[in-house]
């Protein structure tokens, strides 16, 4: 124990330290000062080194602790600055880890233009970041995790959430091992223990000063106000104290991965630049041939879920910076589509559960005429009883709007509560495409 060795020899426990692995030292470092920088030692280090990643070419057969004295000798290992070969060793590592998740991304599923091998490369966890206004940092781990065809559904909650009004920012981070061999050994469960070192990759990062007051709330229960932070994130505030009650990710499939394992804890990851492919044959290049999935849905309920192909834009819908797309038109009833189910917005936490009514999650997968994905999200969304009287005599009831806006386009949506079947039905549906976004991406100029 760290008591007993409190007065053993720097050379015993170098010896001890040298049996242990990478992840073992990593946390013995953790036990004191002194532990520290014995544990950052260049010789121990360099054998780990050597040992995982060995040099190209070797014409003889050693053992690894043969190799290591025959490439460097012991001064020379020891004339770097302490901790030299530990750091070599895990941005190795760190490389190593993402020159993996690319190559395992590059597979493309056709019918959906995201990765093939999403699932197989969700080895990986997420957590939110809380921070106060003196600087300190509140770190949740994530409870439960819903998945669906096209995004992830990653939910906190518990009783240790500090004080609302303490919190100025919210940090979502994708948390993936930071030695590439750690989770060799599983727990019980499957997963890798706790105590393992990881590394955080920033996704995005909120604002959470003045919370009731800038975001919007879009909707409630008799416990619970749900408030919309873009991108994708839901806070649940209890309606007594005001307090955190949960709070919801949701995550598209397009590039998650990437956002999730190839920043820094401070840096979000920077996507590679678009290059447009240009067709001067094509005279409307740009306004047609584009594929839309679209999910409704919440706690396992499906509400819809659509494929709708062959979309287009003439140039005179373009308007006010906008390409408009049509996919369920108002005037044509065999297009209309109902939602199946109570719909409704899931909850639940340690010990309460409930359904805000006319809330769900939404997901936006838009690919354009080469198959390739153009707008993808996934976002709470909430029907707004409508100001505006029906035009439609098929149907008799009250009519809702859906309304998401972001910097890439904006969905509206048109529903009408049928009462005698006790179903909502979706009786436009009709994308907005920024027109800057659109030339950007094809290289002309609408």
């Amino acid at each position: 124990s760290p008591i007993s060795s409190h007065h053993m020899p720097s050379e015993i426990l170098l010896k001890i330290f040298s049996y242990l692995d990478a992840v073992s030292l990593l946390c013995i470092g953790c036990v004191n000062k002194r532990f520290y920088h014995l544990a950052n030692d260049n010789v121990i280090w360099f054998k780990i080194y050597s040992s995982f990643f060995p040099p190209k070419r070797t014409n003889w057969k050693t053992n690894s602790g043969e190799r290591t004295a025959v490439l460097l000798s012991h001064a020379t290992i020891q004339d770097r600055e302490s901790g030299y070969w530990k750091n070599e060793y895990i941005m190795k590592q760190i490389a190593t880890g993402k020159t993996r998740i690319i190559q395992l991304l590059k597979p493309i599923n056709p019918s959906t233009g995201l990765p093939l091998k999403t699932k197989e490369a969700i080895n990986l966890r997420w957590v939110i970041v809380l921070k106060d206004r003196n600087g300190k940092e509140h770190v949740m781990e994530q409870v439960d995790i819903s998945y669906k065809d096209r995004s992830i559904t990653v939910f906190w909650y518990g009783t240790n959430w500090p004080c609302l009004d303490t919190l100025s920012a919210l940090e979502l981070c994708g948390v993936t091992p930071l030695l590439l061999d750690q989770c060799k050994v599983p727990t019980k469960n499957g997963n890798c223990p706790r105590l393992r070192p990881w590394r955080r990759s920033l996704i995005a990062e909120f604002n959470l000063t003045n919370l009731t007051k800038v975001s919007t709330m879009i909707g409630s229960d008799m416990l619970v106000q749900l408030f919309h932070l873009n991108p994708g994130l839901l806070v649940g505030l209890w309606k007594k104290g005001n307090g955190i009650a949960f709070v919801i990710a949701s995550l598209h499939h397009h590039q998650l991965i990437e956002r999730s394992t190839l920043g820094s804890a401070t840096i979000q990851y920077i996507l590679p630049p678009h290059k447009p492919i240009l067709d001067d044959v094509d005279p409307e290049y740009g306004l047609h041939g584009y594929q839309l999935h679209i999910d409704m849905h919440s706690g396992g309920h499906t509400y819809m879920c659509g494929t709708f192909r062959n979309l287009f834009c003439r140039k005179d819908y373009i308007r006010n910076g906008y390409l408009r797309l049509t996919v369920i038109s108002l005037k044509n009833n065999s297009q209309h589509l109902p939602l199946a189910g109570k719909v409704g917005f899931f909850w639940r936490t340690d010990v309460f559960e409930g359904n805000v009514q006319n809330c769900y999650m939404m997901d936006v997968t838009l690919l354009d005429e080469t198959e390739k994905p153009f707008w993808c999200f996934s976002a709470p969304v909430y029907m707004k009883l409508s100001s505006k009287a029906s035009c439609l005599y098929d149907y008799m009831g009250h009519n809702y709007d859906l309304n998401y806006m972001d910097s890439e386009g904006k969905v509206h949506v048109e529903l009408v509560w049928i009462e005698e079947s006790k179903e909502y039905y979706i009786v436009n549906l009709v994308l907005y495409l920024s027109t800057e976004k659109v030339n950007r991406w094809f290289g002309t100029k609408y």
